[in-house]
């Protein structure tokens, strides 16, 4: 697999961007209220919002369906003290019939990235690491690494090559897509392969993460996650294994589509029902599961400053430039995009600074989006992983109903 084509399957930029160009049409939104996690509630004219959200779902399937080979989404949108709203539309499968529920689960993607940051910066907060500490002080194994500072892992200023920028990685994959990959073997396709510079995306950073997490616990990345986050959250329906995930949970997931017809090498996958395959290949970096309720309820902790002390609160949303690498305070209309600590700042001219991610998988993409003026967090899910990718047509879409419901207030003019 060519670098090129690899890295536009794992990587955010481009989806970042796609979701900038449509969303400058918003702005001026009403004051934050940021707080705690909202139970789910009937909002004013409680029916009619459901229906016409699900309308805009429907519309988008009708419109988008066969060039993303989608057949399923699934939507939430969480105002702070508020309403929070579960609709889906679609079925399971292409061509299928069965509807898929307001609870499916959804590989959530890279969107596990900010879970495996909070996992680091408590430690930090802890007093077990810094994330400025080097690599080299937790895995030794990795002399080329040595003198990279775990925070630059974190904002893939690391020049750690990506493993899915590998083609013996691919080899492997497709030669089964049910085998499992340790944490070691995925960071072994990369051990050798040319540093990278700037900022550059690779998955190997958070699978390096998940490794210090581990050495520094002494427990399983899954322990922690569990421990620290889901169980204390309440968040029930997000979800990790380091592998394949139990019937139980596999089967709530519609049917996940590969339709990446861009990427010749991945050929024998098009068209397929990814979606019961191994996520091992992802671990930290990209390995999670969950509705899209309880994934507006984690963004709510992680960007009220719930999870952490203020100190590692302003060190997660702490930000390098996509186009330089260089750190920046804040993103601006003539440099739009910012890396976090697993999370993505936006600003679009007209609308004002908001976070988002958009996570991908090989069968599915899901997309939060927080707009910090209103406090409104919506979450997205769709079951393919498609080069024709609309997803912020549908998030626009989802906004202007709840500007004519008077959830939010109409953007002003960009």
């Amino acid at each position: 697999m060519t670098e090129q084509r690899a890295r536009s399957l794992s990587a955010p930029a481009q989806a970042a961007r796609a979701v900038l160009a449509v969303l400058v049409v918003l702005a001026g939104l009403v004051a934050p209220q940021v707080g705690v996690l909202p139970a789910a509630a009937t909002p004013p004219g409680g029916d009619a919002l459901r229906a016409d959200l699900r309308a805009d779902l429907e519309t988008y399937l009708r419109d988008r369906g066969a060039a993303e080979h989608v057949s399923a989404v699934g939507l939430t949108v969480s105002l702070p003290g508020g309403p929070r709203v579960d609709v889906a539309a679609g079925t399971t499968t292409v061509d299928g019939d069965e509807p898929v529920p307001e609870d499916g689960l959804w590989q959530i993607g890279s969107n596990t990235k900010a879970f495996t940051s909070v996992l680091l910066l408590q430690l930090e907060a802890e007093g077990r690491l810094s994330i400025d500490d080097p690599l080299g002080a937790f895995l030794p194994e990795y002399p080329e690494w040595a003198d990279v500072p775990i925070r630059r892992l974190l904002n893939m200023t690391s020049g750690i090559p990506d493993y899915d920028e590998r083609p013996a990685f691919w080899t492997d994959y497709l030669a089964d897509p049910m085998r499992y990959f340790s944490a070691e073997q995925l960071v072994g396709y990369a051990v050798g392969a040319p540093a990278t510079s700037g900022y550059r995306y690779s998955n190997t950073n958070y699978v390096l993460a998940e490794m210090v997490v581990e050495r520094v616990t002494g427990e399983s990345y899954e322990d922690e996650l569990y421990e620290r986050l889901l169980d204390p959250l309440d968040l029930d329906d997000l979800h990790y294994r380091p592998h394949l995930y139990p019937p139980g949970l596999a089967e709530r997931q519609p049917a996940g589509y590969f339709a990446r017809d861009d990427i010749p090498e991945l050929a024998p996958l098009l068209g397929r029902d990814v979606s019961r395959d191994t996520l091992s290949w992802g671990r930290g970096a990209g390995g999670m599961i969950g509705t899209t309720g309880d994934l507006t309820r984690w963004e709510r902790a992680l960007y009220s400053g719930r999870l952490l002390p203020a100190e590692q609160q302003a060190e997660l949303t702490s930000l390098v430039s996509t186009a330089t690498g260089e750190p920046i305070a804040s993103t601006s209309p003539a440099d739009p995009s910012g890396f976090g600590l697993g999370v993505v700042q936006l600003t679009a001219e007209g609308f004002g600074t908001f976070w988002m991610y958009e996570g991908g998988t090989l069968g599915f993409r899901t997309l939060h989006i927080f707009l910090p003026e209103s406090g409104l967090i919506m979450a997205v899910g769709l079951n393919s992983a498609s080069v024709e990718d609309q997803i912020a047509v549908l998030a626009v879409a989802v906004h202007d109903t709840l500007v004519e419901h008077g959830l939010v207030a109409a953007p002003a003019a960009a």
